[in-house]
C-alpha cells in the first residue's frame, strides 16, 4: 500500500514525515488519516526507533468516511545525524474490523498478517530532516512571490499607461500649437495662445512627476 493512492482502506497524507532538526529541541508532524471505506477501519503505527519518537494516537479506530490526526513528535536529541540523512522508517497498518468496536476491544491478533481471512494493508513512510535556515529561506521566498500580487501588478500597468496617455496627449498638444503659430493665431488671439501654452507646461510638469513615479518601479521588473 502507498499512501494517498486509491482502492484502498485508507489514505495518509502527507506521504512522508518531516521535522524540523534543531538540537535540544522537539518538533513534530502531523498526519492526516482518511477511511476511504464505508466500514470501520482499525489503524496501528509502529517505528523503527520508537525511543526518538512519540506517536499519538499509536492506535485507532476511524468511523466510515471519516478520519483522524495522528502527531508524531520527534524528541530532542543531541547530535546532528550524519549530511541530516534519517534512516528512521514509519509503518503504518489498517485493517477492517466489526462495527462498533472500541479501540480498547481490538483482538491481539488485529495487526496480525498471519490470519486467515483478514485484509491487512501497510503504508510505508520515511522521515526527512529539514534544517532550519532552508525552512527560512523557503518561507522568505514564498513570501516574496505573494508580494508580487495581482493587485500590485495592475495598479503598476494602470500608472504606465496613464503616463503614456499623458505623453501621447502631450505631443498632440504640442503638435496643434505649432500648427496655430504657423497659421499666425498667436497674432489674431494671443491670449488664448498664452493660455493653450500654460497648460501644456502644466501637463508636461504632470508627466515628469508620473515618470518619476512609476520609471524606479519598472526598473526593478
Amino acid at each position: 500500500m502507498t499512501a494517498g493512492g486509491g482502492n484502498q482502506l485508507i489514505s495518509v497524507h502527507p506521504d512522508e514525515l518531516k521535522f524540523i532538526f534543531e538540537l535540544e529541541k522537539q518538533s513534530y508532524c502531523d498526519l492526516k488519516v482518511v477511511n476511504n471505506t464505508e466500514q470501520h477501519v482499525a489503524f496501528k503505527v509502529k517505528t523503527t526507533s520508537p525511543k526518538k519518537y512519540f506517536v499519538r494516537p499509536n492506535t485507532g479506530v476511524i468511523q466510515p468516511w471519516d478520519s483522524c490526526v495522528i502527531r508524531v513528535t520527534l524528541q530532542a536529541q543531541r547530535e546532528y545525524p550524519a549530511d541530516m540523512q534519517c534512516k528512521d522508517k514509519f509503518l503504518l497498518q489498517s485493517t477492517t474490523i466489526l462495527p462498533h468496536t472500541d479501540v480498547d476491544e481490538l483482538p491481539p491478533d488485529t495487526f496480525n498478517k498471519d490470519s486467515s481471512g483478514k485484509t491487512l494493508e501497510e503504508c510505508k513512510l520515511r522521515v526527512v530532516y529539514v534544517n532550519p535556515s532552508t525552512q527560512e529561506n523557503s518561507e522568505e521566498e514564498a513570501s516574496k512571490s505573494s508580494s508580487q500580487s495581482p493587485d500590485a501588478n495592475s495598479a503598476l500597468q494602470l500608472l504606465k499607461d496613464e503616463r503614456d496617455a499623458a505623453v501621447r496627449q502631450t505631443h498632440q498638444l504640442q503638435k496643434e500649437l505649432s500648427m496655430m503659430k504657423r497659421r499666425g493665431y498667436r497674432k489674431s488671439a494671443p491670449g488664448f495662445s498664452l493660455t493653450f501654452a500654460f497648460v501644456v507646461g502644466l501637463i508636461g510638469i504632470l508627466v515628469g512627476f508620473i515618470l518619476n513615479l512609476t520609471l524606479p518601479s519598472s526598473s526593478t521588473e
